[in-house]
């Protein structure tokens, strides 16, 4: 749940709880709000210098440690998710700005006061005050707006409209200025207004800066800090409704309550994906900056959401002055506030995504350039050959499924999957997929007599076996255990019998995996045995259902009495849910991001503006910050397997985050297509197919529901119903 995920990103983040925890325990923060909204420094300010949490991204030569946004963002989250007190997140994105994109020697001048433990300010926009050249300098009068604890800052990072654009500054706090302090809706820092009249700013404290470079990096820091109130809400609603009792058992074993947690968890790892993905665009081109900010930078409206169904999932309890929800729910709020409406944040997304996307190329730090030439050269061989002889040639060199073994595959490590992943995208060319047969033969090479492996794995890897999944049933769809097929013992192996549903490609499939029941009397996970079935053998009779959308790529498959060999039984008869559930140690590494609809959403956004809708773009951009934070899980996955770090929860909450997303994408498309989506055949043709065709994607594996019972249960740890 937390934006760092490598080792040294973890120790970080536990590094920083643990000072959280000892130097700002929160009843301290309580008996001390009005002072440090007043301006003082909070308890372990001077600490925190000395910890270096202040100079962690400053350059090594002004005394900072050279690290980069992401880590910036782990210290912000973490300071958050204990609410600590003061001017801490203003102060860090004050010197951020100063070193990463303030050029010129003024900004340059004070890191080393940071360092030092100085506190800093900053205004979010040039907006409220005017500057006008004069001798060495400008001279600038107006009122800045809503600056978060500008009461006590020792420095000032200010910015003015003039007549040929904007100018910034850094101003000391003992300049003449006049702050004005202001009632913040969040207690535990200070919020104020500064002014200035015909205030002479000499040309030694002006720096090359501009509005967008300081908004997107407070997106950025403004999200890691959206996760850590997050993180908090999350973890003590958790504890909360894992011991609280109604009608004589926890609130979390009912259904209602763990779905609500289950959607908390995955909207918590979406933006921690996206403050992620702000955070490592941070120092790369500004289109790309910008494209990831703008994601990033709605985490702090979802905060604010989710801090209210926080409050809820207490109940009265949460809702009271004494409990430490408010104060998070208040902090969320006034992030929200200050960096403006989600909406305006989507439009400017929508605006981005028509002229560019965010780049997920995974980049290798240690790589052998002689794997990847010899790949490449694999490739291109096979490229130049013509079908069937090319999927021949690429099995036969182990390339269809590199993460296999040899001689069926290439022994690829993850970083080496990654790099055969690349080259096959360099070609031009679509790594093959054994679709049902990525499935199968994992549990063949892991399980399967030699036979068996012999039999399937190279002939499924030319191309010349096609595979289905004999699983589902009418009575048992998620609740697999409960499936009835049975298997009865024969002369020389096995008749099953039973009905399948559900079976996607089964009319075109050459074999299926099928589980069937040996022993009725066992529990209902130990009598299942998995088996190999001959698609065309006596008594399989296959009948396509036909979609909503007119197609046929499900069946129902009737086993009347199919025979089928022992030598076609994987394992031992009961080993069936083992089996069913076997993936090999190296699975295959995706590249990372991830494709949710053919469709060309920024097309369709363009020609529903033009003829009008101006909410088109707005919603381009909704769906896009949703898309990129998709994209970024899938990058996050790739990363932890090329790392050799244990999967995280990624799998599950892509797989709840893109059911929902996909349905939005469709519902978007098909009201941007307008009239022309009353025709199935006209020119919104692929609008209307792909709204029919959401189903699939909210059933298919497990409905949305069941998976968010999979992760309440599994994952948050909360109790059956």
């Amino acid at each position: 749940m937390a934006i760092g995920f490598t080792e040294e990103q973890t120790d970080l983040a536990d590094s920083v709880a643990g000072f959280v925890a000892r130097h700002a325990p929160r009843a301290a923060t309580r008996a001390d709000l009005d002072r440090i909204a007043a301006g003082g420094r909070p308890p372990g300010w001077e600490a925190l210098a000395g910890q270096g949490l202040l100079s962690l991204h400053l350059p090594e030569e002004h005394g900072g440690a050279g690290a980069g946004a992401v880590e910036l963002a782990i210290v912000v989250e973490e300071t958050a998710r204990g609410l600590l007190p003061g001017p801490f997140l203003p102060t860090v994105l004050t010197s951020a700005l100063l070193t990463w994109y303030a050029d010129g020697p003024a900004g340059k001048e004070t890191l080393h006061r940071f360092a030092e433990g100085a506190t800093g300010a900053c205004a979010l926009s040039a907006e409220g005050l005017t500057a006008r050249a004069a001798d060495d300098g400008y001279v600038v009068t107006g009122t800045t707006g809503h600056v978060l604890a500008p009461q006590g800052a020792d420095l000032l990072l200010i910015g003015a409209r003039s007549g040929d654009g904007e100018v910034w500054f850094v101003l000391d706090a003992t300049a003449g200025l006049a702050v004005e302090p202001v009632t913040g809706v969040d207690r535990t820092r200070g919020l104020g207004r500064i002014t200035l009249r015909e205030h002479h700013v000499p040309s030694g404290r002006v720096v090359a800066l501009d509005t967008p470079r300081v908004r997107n990096l407070a997106a950025v820091l403004f999200a890691a800090e959206a996760v850590g109130l997050v993180r908090w809400c999350l973890e003590t609603g958790l504890e909360y409704v894992k011991t609280r009792e109604q009608f004589g058992r926890p609130v979390g074993s009912f259904q209602a309550v763990k779905h609500k947690c289950a959607r908390m968890f995955v909207e918590l790892e979406t933006m921690a994906a996206a403050a992620w993905d702000a955070g490592r665009a941070v120092g790369g081109p500004d289109h790309q900056l910008a494209l990831a900010a703008a994601a990033a930078a709605v985490c702090t409206a979802e905060a604010r959401r989710l801090g209210l169904e926080t409050i809820t999932l207490f109940g009265g309890i949460g809702y009271t002055w004494e409990h430490d929800a408010h104060l998070y729910w208040r902090r969320a709020m006034s992030l929200d506030a200050l960096i403006g409406p989600a909406t305006r944040w989507h439009r400017a997304l929508g605006d981005l995504a028509l002229t560019g996307e965010r780049d997920f190329t995974v980049r290798l730090d240690d790589e052998d350039p002689a794997y990847r030439d010899r790949i490449a050269r694999l490739i291109a061989d096979a490229a130049a050959v013509g079908e069937p002889a090319r999927r021949r040639l690429l099995a036969e060199t182990g390339l269809v499924a590199p993460h296999y073994p040899a001689p069926y595959g290439m022994d690829a490590s993850p970083a080496e999957q990654l790099v055969i992943a690349q080259e096959y995208e360099r070609a031009g060319m679509e790594q093959p997929s054994l679709v049902i047969g990525d499935w199968a033969l994992p549990t063949v090479l892991a399980h399967g007599t030699p036979a068996q492996i012999e039999e399937f794995v190279p002939a499924t890897l030319r191309g010349d076996l096609v595979w289905c999944q004999l699983f589902s049933e009418p009575g048992a769809g998620s609740d697999l255990a409960s499936l009835t097929t049975r298997a009865v013992r024969s002369d020389g192996g096995w008749r099953l019998t039973g009905q399948k549903v559900w079976t996607s490609s089964a009319h075109e499939a050459d074999w299926g995996i099928c589980l069937a029941r040996t022993d009725g009397d066992a529990p209902k996970h130990k009598g299942l045995s998995y088996f190999l079935v001959d698609m065309r053998a006596d008594g399989v009779d296959i009948r396509p259902l036909r979609e909503a959308n007119g197609g046929y790529l499900f069946n129902e498959v009737f086993l009347n009495e199919v025979f089928v060999p022992d030598a076609h039984l994987v394992g031992e008869p009961g080993q069936g849910w083992t089996l069913a559930r076997t993936t090999l140690g190296n699975e295959r590494v995706s590249m990372g991001g991830m494709r949710l609809t053919s469709l060309d959403l920024p097309a369709l956004a363009r020609a529903a503006d033009r003829s009008g809708d101006e909410a088109a773009l707005s919603e381009l951009g909704a769906l896009t910050a949703r898309s990129q934070a998709i994209a970024a899980l899938g990058l996050r996955a790739t990363l932890r397997s090329v790392s050799g770090l244990r999967p995280g929860a990624e799998a599950s909450v892509t797989k709840v985050a893109a059911g929902w997303q996909v349905t939005a994408i469709a519902e978007a498309a098909l009201r941007w297509s307008g009239p022309a989506a009353a025709a199935e055949d006209g020119s919104a043709g692929a609008v209307v197919h792909s709204y029919l065709s959401v189903p699939p994607q909210l059933i298919g594996g497990g409905t949305v529901e069941i998976q968010l019972n999979v992760i309440s249960e599994r994952i948050l740890g909360l109790p059956r119903g």
